[in-house]
Parts: C-alpha cells; structure tokens; sequence
C-alpha cells in the first residue's frame, strides 16, 4: 500500500495573489457583470457585446477595424469576428474600404436590433447601477479608465 506524501505547506504569496491581484478581480467582476447583461437581455436576442458593438458602430465615427478595436481595447482579431459574425446575421455590412482598413456600418436589420434591446440594457443598467450606487459607480467608472491607463503604459 503507497501512502501519499503529505500536502506541502501553504504558500502565503498565493494567499495574497487571491486576495489582491488587478487582474484576477476584474476579470471575475466583467464575467459577473457580463452574465447579468446577457440574462436581461436574452428577449432581444442580443448579448451585451453585440448590442455595445453595434452601438458603436451606429455612430458612424470609426475609421478603421483597428481604431474600434483600440478604443474598446479588443483584440482586432477578436473584433473582426464578432464583425463578421453580425454580418453573418445581417446587423452590419462592409463599406468602402480604403487599402486593408474595412469599415462596417450597421444595417436596417442592426438599428431594428439596437431598438428593440435598448429597454432590456436600460433594465439591466439601472438594477446594476442602483443595486451599487449612481455616485459610486461613477468613482469605479472613472478608476477604471485610470486602471485602462495604467495598464496600456505598463505595455
């Protein structure tokens, strides 16, 4: 009969990973906040990254793939196939291109889309917003922007 060798001690730094890492806490908090954006607007048939896509987009104010994909901090590859994947179901479509920077625009079918999933954001926006607080979560908001600097300058 083997008998197992007992656990090795604790490390305290893991402890302290757990309990301080930047990275760990948002990324948990973005998937909370992603699932509880998703649930509210499961009726539009939208996910909360479709619908802040093509509201986006809507605008009218992105030249380039690559300068959408810097302002939302997206990977581009990841932003063109979530593109594709909505032209796919005729929200967006290509425009003109200049050189190899595509451009989408949405369609009738995406502006439909956006329309009938503003009341489900809006729904999810104010149980979220309320359940923190409006004063608060404009402080998180304006330290998330600092967070985003404070990461794009540690690259």
């Amino acid at each position: 009969m083997t008998t197992l060798a007992p656990p090795p001690a604790p490390d305290p730094r893991l402890d302290d990973i757990a309990r301080s890492c930047v990275a760990l806490h948002v990324r948990m908090t973005a998937r909370a906040v992603t699932r509880a954006y998703d649930e509210a607007m499961r009726p539009s048939g939208l996910k909360i990254t479709q619908f802040v896509l093509l509201s986006a987009l809507s605008t009218g104010q992105w030249k380039s793939i690559t300068e959408l994909a810097e302002r939302f901090a997206l990977e581009r590859t990841s932003l063109t196939r979530n593109l594709q994947l909505l032209a796919a179901e005729g929200m967006v479509e290509p425009v003109e291109c200049r050189g190899r920077a595509a451009v989408y625009a949405v369609t009738q079918k995406g502006r439909a889309a956006i329309e009938a999933a503003i009341p489900y954001w809006r729904a999810a926006q104010d149980r979220i917003e309320g359940g923190f607080g409006e004063e608060r979560w404009r402080e998180t908001r304006d330290g998330l922007r600092a967070l985003r600097r404070a990461a794009r300058d540690v690259l």
